[in-house]
């Protein structure tokens, strides 16, 4: 199954005899919270899960955005009406980090048949609710999966950077240290390839096709390594890059605590400059 669904195709598969959950993941990094947006429009039947309470544990050493508390994640998602055997679909206000994040929790937590709305809200051609749909309870049980989406904790994306592929998908002047507007230190992992996740859509903020993605993973060596993962600056943007690996072919881990996890630990070493070292 594909990763993600186009517009088209959730309206189609809305008006079926089985439409898929709904999930609205709109999130901006340093705020405005996105339920107020919900709020003024939203896909018919779909209910809001808070990326920064819901999706992510408070801010602490495990990063910026650390994964969820497994109880309070499974809460929201049986909230929301997700039970083990419903398809879900998820999106955004179109950016596609909120969204992957979401897919990437529940895919590494055990549930078979989730995809992203390709473009997020701004792709979406149908009507849109202002009413707070109440979902019958879901049955989904989050159990973490290693055998569905990997996960690596600072020790084990140090071991990979030497290794395998680790990719870095923040903006490339936050991994050379030019800048660095939210962690304490600048700069990036010692090997880690600069492959920021803008680079994997395009100007309307749809994911370039499989073809590209794989053109552009080859590139920076996905096919020959062994093993690839991705990090980003708290674990959001990255399991955009894990999805759009995804499309493209490649199995990747994800480095949840990422450079705010990285960067908060001195004993930790920094590279900077435009190559892996």
């Amino acid at each position: 199954m594909k990763p993600i669904i186009s517009a088209t195709e959730l309206l189609s598969e809305s008006a079926g005899a089985t439409p898929p959950v709904l999930l609205d993941v709109r999130w901006t990094l340093g705020g405005p919270p996105g339920g107020p947006e919900y709020a003024a429009g939203h896909l018919p039947g779909a209910v809001y899960v808070d990326l920064d309470t819901e999706l992510a544990g408070p801010p602490g050493k495990g990063g910026r955005h650390p994964l969820p508390d497994l109880e309070v994640f499974g809460a929201a998602m049986r909230r929301a009406g997700v039970s083990a055997d419903t398809p879900v679909v998820v999106y955004d206000g179109g950016l596609g980090w909120g969204a992957a994040r979401a897919w990437w929790l529940l895919r590494w937590t055990g549930h078979p048949n989730v995809r992203v709305l390709d473009g997020g809200l701004t792709a979406w051609t149908g009507e849109l609710s202002q009413e707070t749909p109440a979902p019958a309870p879901g049955d989904f049980q989050p159990k973490p999966d290693a055998g569905a989406l990997g996960l690596l904790d600072a020790d084990g994306a140090a071991a990979l950077a030497r290794s395998g592929l680790l990719l870095d998908a923040r903006a490339a002047e936050r991994y050379r240290g030019d800048v660095e507007p939210i962690d304490p230190v600048g700069g990036h992992i010692p090997g880690a390839v600069s492959a920021p996740t803008t680079e994997n859509v395009g100007p309307d903020g749809r994911f370039l096709s499989a073809e590209e993605l794989t053109g552009r993973f080859t590139a920076l060596g996905a096919a020959e390594a062994p093993e690839v993962a991705v990090y980003c600056g708290s674990g959001v943007s990255g399991a955009h890059e894990v999805l759009a690996l995804k499309i493209a072919g490649f199995p990747a881990a994800l480095y949840a605590g990422s450079w705010s996890e990285w960067s908060a630990d001195p004993a930790r070493p920094v590279a900077k400059g435009p190559d892996p070292q």
